[in-house]
């Protein structure tokens, strides 16, 4: 059995951990999502130590995504004793905006005012206790896919009537107050072994796209990113909300509200594969820390 195995979708977004892993001499496998199988009465883990690098964006790239798919997957790694890294407990949290908003506010975090529903029809009624404009999510969601904003009553119900709503691939749909974001920026906190890793602020003219990595553009144009040095409240904030989603790593998203000057958290995200070009961003690498992370969770299971 192998040390590690890399369970992935994206075929370019990990070349960089790969790298990392090859210079390091870790024994790994790569494991490709298309075209995965496994018998639920049987078929032993890849490795002793697998780590999930499933975007919950890959149903933007084909209907055939294995988000669903990978909870029982991952649920029967760890049946079968494998450490699974951002596992089945992650994933319930990464493929539901609902629940991590639930989950922040249990924290005693402040999030965007939002009502959840599961029928288009009643976003009309749940938008009138809301403050417009108002945007309409999916519930799942990745790299600012199905987020729709209505300045108005009418023109929110206009939508309805005609079906031009964002569809969510579960079929719950988030109505939530926009937040005009301070200086048109969010701040995305990293994490690590639930502890602070790094974080950046990245600016999108008012767009929701706001993915670090190489392949995610705004309008067609790379985004604008600077590493960020957030106050000592948000980074507390962060790590309590990557240890309570049981997040092993990966990103939580903040915003500071122009309207009232609070931090609005809103988004956990499970699949981090770290910024572009980290060294003239960072000036370090970070998948450095991450195989540092792997190379201690393979000691802890051998």
């Amino acid at each position: 059995m192998h040390d590690l195995a890399i369970f992935y979708e994206h075929p370019a977004w990990f070349t960089p951990l790969f790298a990392a892993l090859d210079a390091r001499g870790v024994d790994y496998v790569r494991i490709g999502i298309d075209g995965h199988r496994f018998d639920p009465a049987g078929s032993l883990p890849p490795a002793r130590v697998v780590l999930s690098r499933l975007a919950m964006s890959s149903f933007l790239r084909s209907p055939d995504h294995a988000i669903y798919y990978s909870h029982a997957l991952f649920a029967h790694w760890r049946a079968k004793g494998a450490r699974v890294i951002n596992g089945a407990d992650a994933l319930a949290v990464d493929s539901n905006k609902a629940r991590q908003l639930a989950l922040m506010a249990a924290l005693g975090l402040a999030v965007p005012a939002t009502r959840v529903v599961h029928r288009p029809i009643d976003t009309v009624p749940a938008a009138a206790e809301l403050r417009f404009p108002i945007v309409v999510k999916a519930n799942v969601g990745g790299s600012g896919a199905g987020i729709m904003r209505y300045d108005s009553a009418e023109e929110l119900a206009a939508a309805v009537a005609e079906n031009f709503l964002p569809k969510s691939i579960d079929g719950v749909l988030l109505v939530q107050e926009y937040v005009p974001a301070e200086h048109g920026r969010i701040t995305r906190i990293e994490t690590l072994a639930g502890k602070y890793l790094y974080a950046l602020d990245i600016s999108g003219g008012g767009g929701f796209d706001l993915c670090p990595a190489d392949a995610c553009l705004a309008d067609g144009k790379p985004i604008e990113m600077v590493k960020a040095d957030p106050a000592p409240e948000l980074i507390d904030a962060a790590e309590r909300i990557a240890r309570a989603a049981g997040l092993d790593v990966g990103g939580i998203e903040v915003m500071i509200d122009a309207r009232d000057g609070s931090a609005r958290f809103y988004d956990i995200n499970a699949l981090s594969n770290f910024v572009a070009r980290p060294l003239d961003v960072l000036g370090w690498d970070p998948h450095e820390k991450l195989v540092d992370y792997l190379v201690g969770e393979i000691a802890k299971v051998k």
